[in-house]
């Protein structure tokens, strides 16, 4: 009857049925907290007071959409767009049409990756560069569960080896930091990529099993008008100005975020850019804030939401009981210790949505376990990153997924959860399982 089992498994229940996911969380965590025993007002008083923690986030991610507005305006996605549609046209023939759907894919992969690190706008592109290819997906028969396994493997793949941009935060401000805090020596900022190369390695393991093997065959969608139309409106050769802008705003967006390392004033930077370069006017700027924060709006209100849960969850200890009682029945088992490590981070990121916050609740455990155990640096490196990084993929509450889902839903043909969430959670979550424990074995 641990408290964070039962709020954890009653939330994925309930995502499961199609409850809304903020109201999934908030159930959740009012069920979690009475298990554990905590008054009713001390479990409201907890949620309530964690809500303040997302704030941030919520805040970054209005700003990051704002950022791809101004973008969009620019002209580079419809360019990218329409340059495949160019491609497509006329092409019957079927060889042809695979090339160009695996280069395609491939494109995609890329892109999503270099939203982590080289142009760190995270999940904002998606609403701006998926609707305007849903056609030619849609023509190529391209499943939409494997295009969301793609941008969720794109997600975080990056920040779990890459140490720049969003992987710096992760690795080096977040889990080394948090490593050392509780008392794991002699690990260098260059030894921790290394350690998680091999639960990087499942990812990709997740990857190539979603596109050649389980989402393979051919899946027809209905062409939706409205996007067709909107296009068609918007087919004017963009200005080579705008472009050359917009080249300039990203790069001014990466340097100030990697300078100051905050997103927020990252994307408010690459946004004055676009104003004083003339991609968005002045008495545009409102309307161009309205609609980024209006396409980021629902994200922020989970993540907000999902801060709540999380402090309850905190509050009510079921953290350190469940790794306690996993200690004490296991013995010296150590291959056992570090399975139940990893299954333990997925069920406490799975209800927290996010891998960033997990660290902090788990290495105060982790690290003395172990090291009670006799884990070597490297390993519990790897442990405690894949751990955090478990559940990210599968999570209903997880930007990793919801960002897919904003962009491939757009004309109402790809659920949340069924169509996002549990297609990323068996092609991810189990080989993350896998080969992070391998990693635990062999480092």
């Amino acid at each position: 009857m641990n408290p964070v089992v039962i709020s954890v498994c009653l939330m994925l229940l309930l995502a499961l049925m199609r409850v809304n996911v903020v109201i999934a969380l908030t159930l959740s965590a009012i069920v979690g907290g009475v298990t554990a025993r905590m008054s009713l007002n001390d479990t409201i008083a907890a949620f309530e007071g964690g809500l303040g923690g997302g704030a941030t986030i919520a805040l970054s991610y209005a700003m990051l959409g704002t950022f791809a507005v101004a973008i969009s305006r620019s002209g580079i996605t419809d360019l990218l767009a329409r340059s495949v549609i160019r491609k497509l046209s006329g092409r019957d023939n079927e060889f042809a049409s695979n090339g160009l759907k695996y280069a395609l894919l491939l494109a995609l992969v890329a892109i999503t990756m270099s939203s982590q690190n080289i142009i760190p706008v995270h999940i904002a592109f998606i609403p701006i560069l998926i609707p305007p290819l849903l056609g030619v997906f849609n023509k190529l028969k391209i499943d939409r569960r494997m295009l969301a396994c793609i941008l969720t493997f794109g997600l975080i793949t990056p920040y779990m080896v890459l140490p720049i941009g969003f992987g710096g935060i992760f690795l080096n401000n977040i889990l080394l930091k948090n490593l050392q805090e509780n008392g794991l020596q002699h690990v260098a900022a260059s030894q921790v990529p290394q350690a998680m190369l091999l639960p990087a390695l499942g990812m990709l393991v997740g990857l190539l099993t979603a596109v050649f093997i389980s989402y393979r065959k051919p899946r027809t969608y209905y062409q939706n008008s409205e996007l067709v139309e909107e296009q068609s409106k918007q087919s004017a050769e963009p200005n080579r100005k705008h472009i050359k802008v917009a080249i300039l705003g990203i790069v001014t967006a990466l340097s100030v975020q990697l300078y100051t390392g905050s997103m927020i004033i990252g994307a408010l930077a690459g946004f004055t850019v676009f104003t004083l370069g003339g991609v968005i006017a002045w008495k545009e700027t409102h309307d161009v804030f309205t609609k980024g924060v209006h396409m980021m709006a629902m994200i922020g209100f989970i993540m907000i939401t999902a801060a709540g849960f999380a402090a309850v969850m905190k509050q009510t200890g079921g953290v350190e009981s469940l790794v306690q009682s996993i200690s004490s029945t296991i013995g010296d088992n150590k291959p056992l210790a570090a399975l139940l490590m990893l299954v333990v981070g997925l069920l406490v990121t799975m209800g927290i949505g996010s891998s960033f916050s997990t660290i902090p609740i788990i290495a105060t455990i982790y690290v003395p376990l172990c090291l009670a155990f006799g884990f070597s640096p490297l390993a519990t490196v790897a442990l405690v990153g894949t751990a955090a990084a478990l559940g990210d993929a599968g999570s209903p509450a997880s930007d990793s997924t919801l960002g897919p889902t904003s962009g491939l839903n757009i004309d109402g043909q790809h659920e949340h959860i069924w169509e996002t969430v549990v297609p990323t959670f068996l092609h991810y979550n189990i080989p993350l399982i896998g080969f992070g424990w391998l990693a635990a074995m062999v480092l």
